[in-house]
């Protein structure tokens, strides 16, 4: 039997163990050729509200265990990930479409992303204060309790285990709901690695299902976190109720990421950084780069060669060519896309490259003479589309750069003088220069600003114990104080 054998987790969920969900079931289909890839079990709110009361139960006791008890189970599940890796990608590239080296990323940062989170455990939680009672004062981090993890469909292993590993470090219990279109690798690889790590039973639920099931895992009495990874509207909507319920919650949401090439940049290098900014994994990135700022003066060689690029980009299926780019996710998401270039192309936009599609394969998209308020440059288009825009002065690119409601990744290629001006007048939480807009690793904190989230919120060491953990105030004297009643 393998670690993904569907005789394990077929049609059902898992509260600890592996059992009939209380939803109907649903296949998981495989976007290259619509083939089922297994039959996926799904969680009722009945479910999420019993696997919440046991996590609660289970966290008390897992906060109380050794440091190196709970770092060497993050070890173990690292060294899994490695150990499993082939069988593992061989789902990503079925379940969400990937070319190989994306799927390998993902297995790989699994893995760091476990390591790094082993070492939470032993860092120092709190700190002394200085006060002007005779008493010690400490400010000290404590587990939150019970966290849900709520990730998407377009990077689902990372962007849940992202969450899920450094919550359990910390002494937490996790529920996790992914995305029902990619649980194999957003959920049920997951606890499979952790089964076999030797996580005690109760930490770690796995709760597919849609809408009702991610209020449910929102509103659980005993959830007191949650960490949300996916689209700025329905982001909105999670904050919303976490707030009507007192809880925190963690977003990562959408972004329109701009790339600015200024003059002087090596043509060639920006626009190979352009297209994989731009076509790397269909798109389907929140950091993927969906406008192209480039300076007047090279402008038309930058079109050219990025136009070329797009049109020898191979399409097709990841798990059997050897492919450039695969499916589009689903057919909804294929659509929206389609319908945006369209509506920019009526609008004015000329086509250098793409454009079409052959069912849920889209051809890398470059779109020419674009303006600020067509639809695939003012909004995201998690497609592989890349609009590109002339510029003037500095001061011009700034504010086309700034001019968006997201503010998750910039991107800025060329004089790195220019670029350091650029970076500290334009809103981001992600800036690489000389760099394209697509990057992520396991110790570095990780969010956006304005619409694209609250902020930081993800790895490092300081961003992941502030979101997993609550501040306590201890205070202690040698004896009972004296007060005046």
């Amino acid at each position: 039997m393998t670690l993904l054998d569907q005789a394990i987790w077929g049609g059902k969920i898992f509260n600890g163990a592996w059992v009939k969900g209380g939803g109907a079931d649903v296949q998981i289909n495989e976007p290259a050729t619509g083939s089922s890839l297994g039959t996926l079990g799904i969680a009722s709110v009945k479910d999420v509200l019993a696997s919440a009361k046991k996590a609660s139960i289970a966290q008390h006791e897992w906060a109380n265990r050794k440091p190196e008890d709970r770092a060497a189970i993050l070890r173990k599940a690292g060294d899994l990930w490695n150990q499993y890796a082939e069988e593992i990608q061989g789902w990503v590239i079925r379940e969400t479409g990937a070319i190989p080296p994306k799927a390998g990323l993902e297995t790989h940062l699994a893995s760091e992303i476990c390591f790094a989170s082993a070492g939470l455990p032993g860092h120092p939680m709190g700190s002394v204060l200085p006060s002007n009672d005779p008493h010690w004062s400490f400010s000290r981090r404590r587990p939150a309790g019970v966290v849900s993890v709520i990730s998407p469909f377009n990077f689902p292993l990372i962007l849940s285990i992202r969450s899920v590993a450094p919550a359990l470090a910390l002494g937490n219990a996790v529920l996790l709901k992914p995305d029902p279109r990619t649980t194999m690798t957003g959920g049920i690889s997951i606890v499979r690695i952790f089964q076999e790590a030797g996580l005690p039973e109760g930490l770690l639920h796995l709760l597919p299902g849609g809408v009702e099931i991610g209020e449910a895992v929102v509103t659980a009495p005993e959830v007191r976190i949650i960490s949300f990874t996916g689209s700025t509207p329905a982001g909105r909507k999670v904050g919303e109720l976490a707030a009507r319920h007192d809880k925190r919650a963690h977003l990562e949401l959408g972004g329109n990421n701009a790339m600015i090439v200024l003059p002087g940049a090596d043509v060639a290098k920006a626009a190979s950084a352009g297209a994989f900014g731009s076509f790397l994994h269909q798109g389907q990135i929140c950091m993927t780069t969906g406008r192209h700022l480039v300076h007047e003066s090279i402008y038309e060689d930058y079109l050219k060669a990025l136009g070329e690029k797009a049109s020898h980009l191979p399409v097709g299926n990841p798990a059997t060519d050897q492919v450039a780019l695969g499916p589009i996710i689903d057919q909804k998401q294929l659509d929206r896309v389609d319908d945006l270039v369209k509506r920019s192309v009526a609008a004015g936009a000329t086509l250098v490259a793409g454009g079409t599609h052959d069912g849920l394969f889209y051809k890398p998209t470059v779109l020419a003479n674009v303006k600020t308020d067509m639809p695939a440059y003012a909004e995201e288009v998690f497609g592989p589309v890349a609009p590109v825009i002339k510029f003037k002065t500095i001061e011009e690119a700034i504010a086309l750069a700034s001019e968006n409601q997201y503010g998750l990744s910039l991107s800025i290629l060329g004089d790195v003088g220019a670029a350091m001006q650029i970076a500290d007048s334009v809103p981001s939480g992600i800036v690489h220069i000389n760099e394209m807009t697509v990057g992520d690793e396991a110790n570095v904190p990780f969010g956006g600003v304005g619409a694209s989230g609250n902020g930081s919120r993800f790895g490092g060491v300081e961003a992941n114990i502030e979101a997993f953990t609550e501040t306590q105030w201890l205070t202690v004297r040698s004896e009972i104080a004296p007060y005046p009643f």
